[in-house]
């Protein structure tokens, strides 16, 4: 090569490095004279000393084979999303030059952003600034860094809502979700609740993560299936069966999904510990979804849909009976949701410890996924004071 020495790089390699073969019509269309071209150039008749050829790629399962034979791209480096401390550090090089209020703890903020690139965290502390700037403010203070983290996940703010059934709805719904999620063992603690529409979202309610979880137990995913029904118990509970409205739909979805994957992804359920879902109907090729094969019998299917209908129904059922147990606690949280639109996490839990003294302690163990049991108040006075909001 002429200009050798050199380092040639290609970004976004399955762009051209697809699988050959996957197309309708099998045929070798442009694309794979493009690879067999590649292929040719890296490991050919022709020397190439002095010659070093990376790529990058997002999808390395849809690569041709023979793109990673030795001699070609032979030496694979995963580049993961940075953990907490990772993001501590990324955030602390994106805060220079940056006006932030000495009560920014970039810290917690890192221990609220799991799943969040360099860019994305670099983008958090640009809004922080802007929305100071539009403010008025000499620095970005934790308000300004809370909102724009809501804005970066969840959207821009909407129209406040109107004091009326609505907005009492809406109240229910985001204080079941505080509710189960705190009370159900093993679930991320409540960060906030709040009443201010953000995107399509009428509420949120938003979780912190104890730290980065690489796996999650049984318990962990019984507890998040529980936390997401809390919204459609506490409507069934406050408003009766026939008065429960279409808002849980996004939270139907997510609990279906997590009942499924935890049958036919991660094998607890009884159907046994058995990988049921085909790696063809997982990718995201719409070709390979195609012609991906049916991998289980309908007997065995059955039982599968059996197992699913089952976990979401204990979980639906614990929720139920935690959001009618504690209805007292979760009345207050409307009341005090509806008077400031926003609650925080520690607030949230204060509240349900008070209450739960007042209701004599029950701290009974409830039938759930592998045996849940009720927080009880010390539990939830231990959360709160070890939490860093």
């Amino acid at each position: 090569m002429f200009a050798a020495p050199c380092i040639v790089f290609i970004d976004e390699i399955d762009a051209v490095g697809r699988q050959r073969g996957a197309g309708l019509g099998g045929g070798n269309d442009e694309r794979e004279q493009t690879l067999n071209q590649l292929l040719t150039e890296m490991d050919g008749f022709e020397g190439n000393a002095g010659v070093i050829v990376l790529a990058a790629t997002n999808r390395a399962d849809v690569l041709d084979p023979a793109l990673l034979r030795p001699g070609r791209f032979d030496r694979q480096v995963q580049v993961a999303l940075p953990d907490g401390r990772g993001r501590g550090a990324v955030l602390r090089v994106h805060a220079r030059g940056k006006s932030l209020d000495s009560r920014v703890d970039l810290d917690e903020l890192a221990l609220r952003t799991p799943g969040f690139a360099g860019a994305d965290l670099a983008n958090l502390l640009n809004e922080a600034v802007i929305l100071a700037g539009r403010r008025n403010l000499p620095a970005a203070t934790p308000r300004e860094v809370d909102d724009a983290l809501d804005r970066v996940v969840a959207g821009l703010e909407g129209a406040p809502l109107l004091d009326g059934r609505a907005k009492l709805l809406v109240a229910y719904h985001e204080a079941g979700h505080a509710l189960c999620a705190t009370l159900a063992p093993g679930h991320d603690a409540v960060q906030k609740l709040t009443l201010v529409p953000r995107g399509r979202a009428r509420g949120l309610t938003w979780f912190l993560p104890a730290e980065d979880q690489t796996s999650l137990t049984r318990r962990q995913m019984f507890a998040r299936l529980v936390g997401a029904l809390g919204g459609r118990a506490a409507e069934e509970a406050v408003w009766g069966t026939a008065e429960v409205t279409t808002g849980a739909a996004s939270d139907l979805q997510e609990a279906s999904r997590l009942a499924r994957a935890m049958v036919t992804k991660y094998g607890f359920s009884e159907v046994g510990p058995y990988a049921l879902a085909d790696p063809g109907a997982r990718s995201g090729d719409v070709v390979m979804r195609l012609l991906s094969r049916r991998w289980v019998s309908e007997a065995l299917q059955r039982r599968v849909d059996a197992a699913v209908a089952r976990i979401t129904a204990e979980a639906y059922a614990l929720a139920l009976d935690l959001v009618r147990r504690h209805r007292p606690a979760l009345d207050r949280a409307v009341q005090l949701l509806m008077e400031r639109e926003t609650l925080s996490g520690d607030e949230f839990r204060q509240l349900l410890c008070a209450e739960q003294g007042k209701e004599s302690g029950v701290t009974a163990a409830v039938a759930g996924f592998g045996g849940a049991v009720v927080a009880t108040p010390a539990t939830l006075v231990s959360a709160s004071n070890t939490q860093t909001l």
